[in-house]
């Protein structure tokens, strides 16, 4: 049985919730706005830009789901505020030296601290969320809410001071970890429901596999478009100005997508929700590669429903194919089967390299083809947990 807050409090936390994950993935959606700063001050050519991504990625999609079997073992609420002031301070400092290694390991930090904070912040989540979709929906609209803002915070404040001016970066997580550790210390409701464990039923790992088959073609496609399609849209336009409102428009437009998927999973399902989406991405994405200019602008809006429609959806699929496991489950879902797009993204940046970044653009559109396929083998959990 999963266990909600009662009605008095209820109301508290998922805000609190959503404002995390909120600042926490603003951080992972400064990385691809600091990559063209990066490629003109230092001249990092596409498979450099691409190891920028891997940092973010790489540590934490070891490290995630470990965190996840962690927390399902002993909750560790702390991790919430502290995960995302470190996520903040690899940002923070990831200006500050000119060497590529010194660099990437601040990148690294900062994914380090996304992988401490996403399973134990998924799972509280999902008990204060209870049975419904759109609780969820709006937990995962913080987060991309969070990489829509990347862009917006981080190129003002480059543009201004330059990479040396990314100690200021910081700030939002300093805040936020600060008001979050306080008021959770304060709310003993949200400690019971981070205390609380579910015996909800068998764990059907072999949907789960199905399932993470279905994130990782997702994955690797999303990342991707994250590293380059700034740079690609500077390309075909000559604004680098036009690059960082792409992004800007990419985050945005998903995360409002990633609120629309509670909702049509309400009225169609999860399944058909999920297959329906990434069908319109196969083409979106391939239309990215393809249209000239300006009128690029449309396939990255249609792009990003399509692709994050399904983001929340992943998540309480995972929790419902492991109800035993739900940090485990998230750790997955939100860590191993997303960062592999990170870890690919090197592939990526070879393929460009070699045969131009419009064929390594186009040859995307086969991974969310692989997530379609995927996704047909999905069926709805035979017991969800109950609110």
């Amino acid at each position: 049985m999963t266990t909600t807050l009662p009605a008095r409090t209820a109301r508290w936390p998922m805000p609190l919730m959503v404002l995390s994950h909120a600042v926490d993935d603003l951080y992972q959606g400064a990385v691809p706005a600091l990559v063209p700063f990066l490629v003109a001050e230092r001249h990092y050519g596409y498979l450099a830009a691409a190891g920028i991504t891997v940092a973010a990625t790489l540590l934490s999609s070891v490290v995630q789901p470990l965190f996840g079997v962690l927390t399902d073992r002993r909750p560790m609420p702390w991790l919430v505020p502290v995960g995302m002031t470190v996520a903040g301070a690899g940002i923070g400092l990831s200006g500050l030296a000119d060497s590529y290694a010194l660099t990437w390991l601040a990148i690294a930090l900062s994914g380090l601290g996304v992988a401490a904070y996403h399973p134990e912040s998924a799972r509280i989540a999902r008990r204060i969320a209870g049975r419904g979709h759109v609780g969820m929906s709006w937990f995962s609209l913080g987060g991309n809410v969070g990489f829509a803002l990347g862009p917006i915070v981080v190129t003002p404040v480059l543009q201004a001071g330059g990479l040396g001016a990314t100690p200021y970066l910081v700030l939002p997580a300093l805040v936020a970890g600060v008001v979050i550790a306080a008021l959770f210390r304060r709310m003993s409701d949200l400690h019971s429901a981070a205390r609380h464990r579910a015996h909800a039923g068998r764990d059907d790992w072999r949907q789960f596999g199905w399932l993470t088959v279905v994130v990782v073609g997702r994955s690797i496609a999303a990342f991707s478009l994250n590293t380059f399609l700034a740079i690609w849209v500077t390309q075909r336009t000559g604004s680098v100005l036009a690059g960082e409102v792409a992004l800007v428009v990419l985050f945005g437009v998903g995360a409002l997508g990633t609120l629309l998927g509670g909702v049509l999973a309400g009225r169609w399902g999860r399944i058909r929700t999920v297959r329906v989406a990434y069908a319109v991405s196969v083409p979106a994405v391939a239309g990215i590669a393809l249209v000239p200019g300006y009128g690029v602008f449309p396939l990255v809006a249609l792009a990003a429903v399509a692709l994050y429609v399904p983001f929340s959806l992943h998540v309480t699929l995972g929790q419902d194919y492991l109800p035993n496991r739900l940090g485990t489950a998230s750790g997955v879902t939100l860590g191993l089967a997303v960062s592999v797009g990170g870890v690919a993204a090197p592939a990526v940046g070879a393929l460009a390299n070699a045969a131009g970044l419009q064929w390594a653009l186009l040859a995307l559109a086969v991974l969310p083809a692989a997530s379609v396929f995927a996704a047909r083998r999905l069926r709805e959990p035979q017991r969800e947990p109950q609110g």
